[in-house]
């Protein structure tokens, strides 16, 4: 008996499917996974169904302008000058790089 592989994917099971978050196309410094691919745990067993906050914030960076503290993409967020804790990103910052990639 011989398997059929790249069988194309019934409409009706695609359809229930999730599509992947936009910020998959950089590489999470959270857990090291790469471009593309999804988020692990720290002992790489376990695939994150979502990316690390991290991860997300990088990709916001990287992808939309700030309403919040009125940057340019590419340069991190800021609080009256000091930049976030940890490479953060303010929460519209991230809804605003979503708008942009729909």
């Amino acid at each position: 008996m011989s398997r059929v592989f790249g069988v194309p994917m019934p409409a009706e099971l695609r359809a229930g499917r999730r599509s992947q978050h936009p910020a998959r196309v950089v590489p999470c410094p959270h857990c090291g996974a790469q471009a593309e691919r999804p988020c692990t745990s720290k002992s790489k067993r376990r695939l994150m169904p979502d990316p690390h906050p991290q991860r997300v914030s990088n990709w916001a960076q990287a992808k939309a302008c700030c309403p919040e503290c009125q940057v340019e993409p590419g340069v991190p967020c800021h609080r009256d000058g000091v930049p976030l804790w940890g490479g953060d990103t303010h929460a519209r910052r991230n809804r605003e790089a979503l708008e942009v990639a729909a």
